[in-house]
């Protein structure tokens, strides 16, 4: 294997399948916890801000422990290690006979759910720092192109049948796994390989030492909230659109295609000339204000027609994440790229750990008897401040980054 030579190809067939698996039961998830749950609405909500909560908290603890073995032993075994692990997952979800077997099912996830920190590193191993923002736009293209059939198909399977589309993505992504054991090289060098250290793997160690680097501190901290904004946005949009368009398993699938679709063209395109172009600190403000536009939008839109048309405008915005990973890679060091990707794969589940339970108890209190006002849109209109702050935290952060790294 160590002879081949890496290629961001296999990386993104990887990510690209892992990510179909996944969108394959987003449309029908919420909807069988509702199920589970005697129809109703306001009690899925919180069920479903729960798992994703507890998905996110496994992930926090176990991220950094993953990014520090990768840079001792290799990415691709951690890769392969938590593409085994969800394709068990999928299996328990397919047959679980209750809801508490969807609580073990998320935990099993998060542990070996390290899938993007590692696809991280091996990125920045195989790209020359002028390029690395732009080729992490493969990243989205992946989350994009896998979004666009994933739930499309999901949400055509579970107008038949809800346990359906988590046999599929157990097939998918364990099939992906046969296939990263025989194609997919090993990207880390002998000589960047260093010793595993629990200092460094425990998640609270991993972000102290992130203090080394005052820039990477500043960009991480609007990593955070836009990754905040953005997991608020994923864990209520099936319960939105559901309540307030009455859109169908089938509308949700294809509205998260729409999503996908935007985000392969502008994260695996568009990046890499937009980018460039602008320069890593421009296409950060940028993308973060439209993105907060973006968020406005959705919670205003009184039709679902709007929605489809500020997906497709806001979506030019996304290269800002792209951007901000770049710009954070550019000051660290080869050997320590895998600790530093988990630490911001551990700020990603914290993030992940708050967003669902916030954003689906505004969302189930704001359609609730209790609420002064019903405003569904509420977690949308949250996230949008979370972007605007990202953004002013970024261009504060600009001043600490050194010379070498900037771009204009």
């Amino acid at each position: 294997m160590s002879a081949r030579k890496p290629a961001l190809g296999f990386i993104f067939i990887t990510l690209f399948l892992d990510i179909l698996g996944i969108g394959l039961i987003v449309p029908i998830l919420p909807r069988l916890i509702t199920h589970l749950q005697g129809n109703n609405v306001e009690a899925a909500a919180h069920t479903v801000g729960a798992l994703g909560a507890l998905y996110a908290l496994m992930q926090f603890l176990c991220a950094p422990i993953l990014g520090s073995l990768s840079d001792r032993y290799g990415r691709r075994p951690v890769i392969l290690g938590s593409l085994f692990g969800s394709g068990l997952d999928y299996l328990l979800l397919a047959f679980a006979p209750s809801l508490s077997w969807f609580f073990v099912g998320r935990i099993v996830a998060g542990i070996t759910g390290a899938n993007i920190a590692a696809a991280s590193s091996y990125i920045a191993d195989i790209s020359p720092p002028e390029k690395r923002a732009a080729n992490f736009g493969i990243i989205g293209a992946a989350f994009g192109l896998g979004f666009i059939a994933g739930p499309a198909l999901g949400g055509l399977l579970g107008a038949n049948d809800l346990r359906l589309p988590f046999l599929v993505a157990a097939g998918l992504t364990l099939a992906n796994w046969v296939y990263g054991l025989i194609v997919l090289p090993e990207s880390l060098a002998p000589e960047n390989r260093r010793a595993f250290s629990w200092a460094r793997a425990n998640p609270v160690g991993s972000l102290l030492a992130l203090r080394r680097w005052p820039v990477v501190v500043g960009l991480a901290s609007s990593l955070f909230l836009m990754n905040l904004a953005q997991f608020g946005l994923q864990n209520v949009w099936v319960l939105y659109t559901e309540y307030r368009y009455h859109w169908t398993s089938r509308q949700v699938g294809a509205s998260l295609a729409v999503v996908g679709l935007m985000a392969a063209i502008v994260q695996g395109g568009l990046a890499r000339r937009i980018i460039p172009a602008l320069g890593e600190r421009r296409a950060i403000v940028i993308g973060l204000t439209i993105g907060s536009i973006n968020m406005i939008g959705y919670g205003l839109a009184t039709a679902g027609w709007m929605i489809l048309t500020i997906v497709a405008i806001g979506s030019l915005g996304s290269f800002g994440g792209p951007a901000l990973q770049g710009l954070i890679s550019r000051n660290v060091p080869p050997n320590e790229q895998g600790s530093v990707q988990g630490a911001l794969a551990s700020l990603g589940s914290v993030a992940g750990f708050i967003a669902p339970l916030i954003a689906t108890s505004l969302f189930g209190y704001f359609i609730s008897d209790r609420a002064p006002v019903k405003l569904p849109g509420a977690p949308f209109f949250l996230s949008a401040g979370l972007l605007i702050t990202a953004m002013l935290l970024a261009v504060r952060s600009f001043r600490s980054t050194p010379a070498s790294a900037k771009q204009s």
